[in-house]
């Protein structure tokens, strides 16, 4: 396939990644409704799908060095889906946890598999990041606000249903489209030149910490900003609406809108590189976090919508640094690393929101605590190598 059309099925990927992991955020809150229990103990039966999001992290990394990356995806794209399927048509709680485990090991695919996808295609590494990273976040916005509108005018079911059938058409046709594009050539996508930087094994290691530690306590920041953000606005939003359409609406206009600011750092990233971006972004969060934790009404709107922004243009830094500091031929591997410490610190947020929200401990403490995770993200950044990395070119995977 042309870099073009691999890009598309990739963006999609990208796209329903975090479209399936946020589905159970906002769907928490009619579950909770439907099913008579807490909005805590409803929460908690999400836990699975960050749980077994984490764990498949690694294998997925390992898988996406040895095998064809977009069979890969299109496996991503059925998993996802059926596990969607088997959710919806949950009698109770333990099916529903099961198949929200599954989902979430399914879904662990994704990032390992698609970011060397991506920095394998060549060209300019920080744009196409930028662009795919895009993709994801409108899978946040889509979520938000589709989850809202189907459970409310269709139960929660079909906020599962729904995305989950679209998913399995789509890794249908990825699948037939690289069978056939297999079948018409015996070759893998033209190899593609990757910048790999030239620095010390001193340097490399350096800036792999630094991912480490962004990843780690960034991953803390970003994951319970993104899970806590529906029932942040079911409290806070005094005066501007209150039912699950308009809560859902609202976080997704928030996701939709900062989405977009992963473009301009990506090209920043190409021409500038990573260490004064990553540390002006993360102040930017320290001080937004600090006020969003008091913060109630249009207030509390508008404060969110600019701290989501920030947190959503800090993503492609990490990966332009394993592009440029790791080689192809390991890169999954280390996505894997990244995104354990990152995405997988959903398995501990999940529990960790439903009980503090159950001891009492609201949004005023919990926003106060991961604006302390972000100033150790800002204090990691200041080992950074100033400028952008020097490079040399290296053969890619093939992108097949």
């Amino acid at each position: 396939m042309s870099r073009f059309e691999t890009l598309r099925f990739i963006n999609a990927a990208h796209f329903f990644d975090h479209f399936f992991l946020l589905i159970f955020p906002t769907a928490a809150l009619a579950i909770a409704r439907d099913w008579e229990i807490s909005y805590g103990e409803a929460l908690a039966l999400g836990t699975p799908i960050f749980v077994m999001f984490g764990l498949g992290t690694l294998p997925a990394g390992w898988l996406g060095d040895r095998m064809d990356r977009l069979n890969l995806l299109a496996l991503f794209f059925f998993g996802c889906g059926v596990s969607s399927l088997v959710i919806a048509l949950s009698p109770g709680a333990i099916s529903m946890m099961a198949g929200l485990g599954f989902l979430g090991f399914f879904a662990s695919l994704y990032h390992p598999v698609g970011l060397a996808l991506v920095t394998g295609l060549g060209g300019r590494t920080g744009r196409a990041l930028a662009v795919n990273g895009v993709a994801g976040n409108l899978g946040l916005a889509g979520a938000a606000v589709l989850t809202g509108i189907l459970a409310t005018y269709g139960g929660w079911q079909s906020a599962f249903a729904v995305p989950g059938a679209v998913s399995i058409v789509i890794g249908g046709a990825l699948f037939l489209r690289n069978r056939h594009h297999r079948t018409r050539s015996s070759q893998h996508v033209a190899p593609q030149h990757n910048d790999v930087a030239a620095g010390s094994l001193r340097t490399q290691i350096t800036v792999f910490g630094v991912i480490c530690v962004a990843a780690l306590f960034g991953g803390l920041v970003y994951n319970v900003i993104t899970i806590s953000l529906p029932k942040f606005f079911d409290e806070r939003l005094i005066g501007i609406g209150g039912d699950l359409a308009w809560i859902g609406a609202s976080t997704g206009l928030v996701f939709a809108i900062a989405a977009f600011a992963q473009l301009p750092v990506g090209e920043l990233l190409d021409r500038y590189g990573p260490k004064s971006l990553l540390m002006g972004l993360v102040a930017a969060q320290v001080i937004l976090l600090v006020a969003l934790a008091t913060a109630t009404g249009w207030a509390a709107l508008v404060i969110a919508l600019v701290l989501v922004t920030m947190v959503f243009a800090q993503i492609p830094i990490t990966s332009w640094l394993l592009g440029h500091y790791v080689r192809s031929s390991m890169r999954a591997r280390a996505a894997s690393v990244e995104y354990v410490l990152s995405l997988g610190m959903g398995a501990a947020v999940v529990p960790l929101i439903a009980g503090l929200h159950g001891a009492g401990l609201g949004f005023d403490f919990q926003y106060f605590g991961i604006a302390i995770s972000a100033a150790v993200v800002l204090a990691a950044a200041l080992v950074l190598p100033r400028g952008r990395a020097v490079s040399t070119p290296v053969h890619a995977q093939s992108a097949d």
